[in-house]
C-alpha cells in the first residue's frame, strides 16, 4: 500500500500526542498509584472477532510516544484476516506505560479494524465489475487519518481528505452559484485567479444535469447521486468514458452489486466510516 499524503510523521505525532492528552490528563492516578516504577511486564494484542486487522503500525507509533524504550513484537500485520484466538503483538517493558497506553491503542485498533473489515467485504462484493470503493468525509471528528488508513488497509479507495485537496460542488454549491454552468465557470475563474490546480468533481441529481455537466466541460469527474440502476446505466451510456463517474446516496450491501454492475467506475459509501461495528480486541498481561 502507497503511503498516503496525510500519513505523515509530523500527523501521526500531533493526532496520537492529543489523544493521549485528552485521556491522561495531569496523570494515569490509577496506574500510579498501583505499580511500581520499576515494574517490568508484557501484554499481548488478542484478537476477539473474526475479521481484518488494521492499526497494527498505528500501535507502533503509540507505544514510542508513551515510552520509547516500550519494546513490540509483531506477529500479524495490517490487512491480516483474523479470528478468535490470534494474537497481533506482544509488548514488553515499563507496566506503568503499557497500561498508559492501553486504551489508546484499543481504541483506534478496534475501530480502524473494523472500518477495514466491512471495507474489505464490500470490495469483495465488487468482484468482477471496474468499480472501486471509497470513502467520504463523513468521518468522526479529529479521527479521519486513522478512518481514512483503515479503509485504505481493507481495500478501498480515499475520497479528498478534506475540503482543501479537491473541489467537490455538491448539490448545495450547485443551488447557490445558480445551476451547474455558472458553478463551474465560477470554479474555473476561481483556481485560475488563485493559481491553485485542484482536480473538480460535480455532483448530480438528474440524467439532464449529467448533460449540462458535458455541455461546459473541463471538470474531472462526475457523481451520480442517489440514481437507480436505471439512471446509472443511463448516465454510464450518455457520458461513454468521456470523465470518471462515481455513484453516490443510499448504497446498501444490499445494493452495491446491482449498482458497480451498471459501470460505474467508483462508488462511495458514507456508511464506511460513521456506522461500522468495531472489531473485538483485548490488551492482556500474559
Amino acid at each position: 500500500m502507497q503511503t498516503p499524503p496525510y500519513l505523515t510523521p509530523e500527523a501521526l505525532s500531533a493526532f496520537i500526542r492529543t489523544a493521549l492528552a485528552e485521556d491522561i490528563g495531569d496523570g494515569d492516578h490509577s496506574t500510579l498509584a498501583s505499580i511500581p516504577a520499576d515494574a517490568r511486564n508484557r501484554a499481548q494484542l488478542l484478537v476477539k472477532d473474526a475479521g481484518v486487522l488494521a492499526g497494527v503500525e498505528l500501535a507502533h507509533f503509540i507505544f514510542r510516544e508513551v515510552d520509547p524504550e516500550l519494546h513490540v513484537t509483531q506477529l500479524l500485520s495490517d490487512g491480516a484476516r483474523v479470528q478468535h484466538g490470534d494474537v497481533a503483538f506482544t509488548v514488553e517493558g515499563c507496566a506503568r506505560s503499557i497500561l498508559t497506553a492501553e486504551r489508546l491503542v484499543l481504541n483506534c485498533m478496534q475501530r480502524m479494524s473494523g472500518i477495514a473489515t466491512q471495507t474489505a467485504h464490500l470490495t469483495g462484493l465488487l468482484a468482477g465489475t471496474k468499480a472501486r470503493l471509497l470513502d467520504t468525509r463523513k468521518t468522526t471528528p479529529n479521527f479521519r487519518l486513522c478512518e481514512k488508513w483503515a479503509v485504505l488497509i481493507g481495500g478501498g479507495v480515499n475520497h479528498r481528505y478534506g475540503l482543501f485537496d479537491m473541489i467537490m460542488l455538491k448539490d448545495n454549491h450547485v443551488d447557490y452559484a445558480g445551476g451547474i454552468r455558472p458553478a463551474i465557470e465560477a470554479t474555473h475563474q476561481y483556481l485560475a485567479k488563485t493559481g491553485r490546480k485542484l482536480a473538480i468533481e460535480v455532483e448530480t441529481r438528474t440524467i439532464s444535469e449529467v448533460q449540462q455537466v458535458l455541455e461546459v466541460g473541463g471538470i474531472d469527474r462526475i457523481m451520480l447521486d442517489n440514481m437507480g440502476p436505471t439512471q446509472l446505466r443511463e448516465a454510464v451510456a450518455l457520458v461513454a468514458g468521456r470523465y470518471p463517474l462515481e455513484a453516490s446516496g443510499g448504497i446498501t450491501e444490499q445494493t452495491i452489486a446491482e449498482v458497480a454492475a451498471t459501470g460505474v467506475d467508483f462508488i462511495s459509501v458514507g456508511a464506511l466510516t460513521y456506522s461500522v461495528r468495531s472489531l473485538d480486541l483485548s490488551l492482556k498481561a500474559f
